[in-house]
This record gives C-alpha cells, sequence and structure tokens, in this order.
C-alpha cells in the first residue's frame, strides 16, 4: 500500500479510538520505537508523552483536549491551563510542562539574555553607574536565568529601611520568578559595601529563602568596576 494511503487509512481506522481498540502497532509509543519519533503526529506525541489514561478519561481524550489548549495557548501554556483538563491531574501535567520547558530552553531562540554571572548582570546597568543618587534595581529571572523584568526599587540612600523585601519581592513574585539580582550604584566611586549594603542583602536572601526566589547576588556598580556581594 503506497505510504500517502496506509497514513490516511490508519488516520480514519484511529479517530475517535480509545487506545487499547488501537492495533498494537498503532499506538504511539510502539510507533515509536518501529518508526522513529518523526513518524508520530503531533496527537500521537501528546500521547506517548502522557503515558495512559485514568478510569475516567482514555489517554486518546486527554491528548485531544491538551492539543486544543496548545492551539489556543501556543508557547503561553501555563501548568494551571493544564490542570483545567478533566482528569489529566497534577502528575501527567506536571511531565507535559517539564518537556514542554527542557525544549524551550534548549531550542527557542529567545530576545531574553541569560543572566548567569555578575558580568552578565552588569551589562544590564549601564544606565545607573553615573547616576548622582543611589539607584537600587532588580534583576527577575525566570528558571532558566533569562531575564524576566528590570525594575527600580527605589532612588536616595540605600539603608534596611528604604530597601524592604516587600517591594523586592512583590514584583518578583507577579512574575513567577525563580530567581533575583539585586544592584544598586556607589556615586561616590567607592566599591566597598556598606553596613547598610550587607544588612539589605541579609534580609532579602532571608525572605528569598522563605519565599522560594533564589537571591542570586547583590552587585554593587561604579562608573569603572563592580563588585558582588554574595
Amino acid at each position: 500500500m503506497p505510504q500517502r494511503l496506509e497514513q490516511i487509512v490508519n488516520k480514519v481506522y484511529t479517530a475517535n479510538m480509545k487506545m487499547s481498540d488501537r492495533r498494537k502497532d498503532l499506538r504511539p509509543r510502539e510507533k515509536l520505537q518501529a518508526r522513529g519519533a518523526e513518524a508520530l503526529s503531533d496527537y500521537e506525541l501528546l500521547m506517548a508523552i502522557i503515558g495512559s489514561g485514568t478510569q475516567y478519561a482514555d489517554v486518546t481524550k486527554l491528548a485531544r483536549e491538551v492539543q486544543k489548549l496548545l492551539k489556543e495557548k501556543g508557547s503561553e501554556l501555563a501548568y494551571e491551563d493544564l490542570l483545567n483538563v478533566k482528569s489529566l491531574g497534577p502528575a501527567k501535567a506536571t511531565n507535559i510542562m517539564a518537556g514542554f520547558e527542557l525544549w524551550r530552553r534548549q531550542f527557542e531562540v529567545s530576545e531574553r539574555p541569560i543572566i548567569d554571572s555578575p558580568e552578565k548582570a552588569v551589562e544590564q546597568l549601564v544606565d545607573i553607574r553615573d547616576k548622582k543618587q543611589e539607584y537600587f534595581v532588580c534583576l527577575t529571572l525566570d528558571g532558566a536565568n533569562r531575564l524576566i523584568a528590570k525594575r527600580i526599587i527605589t532612588i536616595g540612600t540605600l539603608t534596611a529601611s528604604l530597601v524592604h523585601p516587600r517591594e523586592v519581592f512583590a514584583e518578583a513574585i507577579a512574575d513567577r520568578a525563580a530567581s533575583i539580582v539585586v544592584a544598586h550604584n556607589h556615586p561616590s566611586g567607592n566599591l566597598e559595601p556598606s553596613q547598610a549594603d550587607r544588612e539589605v542583602t541579609k534580609r532579602l536572601k532571608d525572605a528569598g529563602e522563605l519565599l522560594g526566589i533564589e537571591l542570586i547576588d547583590h552587585v554593587v556598580i561604579t562608573q569603572e568596576c563592580y563588585k558582588s556581594i554574595i
């Protein structure tokens, strides 16, 4: 049978069919093992990822619902969206999102810079290097250390009372950030962190541990140089 005709016949044969009713060689996992992943449709790949159904819904139905979500949400698909699929459950939603996110991190071209070193953070802070007042800035990052947003938290003398964890982490929580990098400039040109700098760092680190949003670094920056406090 010509390959194109075979594909059409198989598609008709398997449409709306429960997994248990399918010929064994047309089940996604067996088909992948025999022909390779490229032989599977998007729908079949989703069935292979989901693995099995539940007592309330066959894997074929779950895959159709997830496929609809992907078409609707695209790259904006979130874990909460998958939980809205009846009978999918947290375990299977987690598997799908983990695979989706791994693919994005490895292969999706992103315009967002990766902040994985103090040097990369400093590249985002050029605008505060020559300020005459102290600017306290927060960079929110996702789980792959990609920059989500850069925000000015306070302007003025840096003290523990002026830089409160509430203001620093409010936007990080809204961004669903996995971690943050904070930084401030020293208009005097002195790179040595003050006692207030160290107190602020400790308070933010402690707050981040409670919230599950890691403080990766606190960078002091001047016109010429920078220094990491952590």
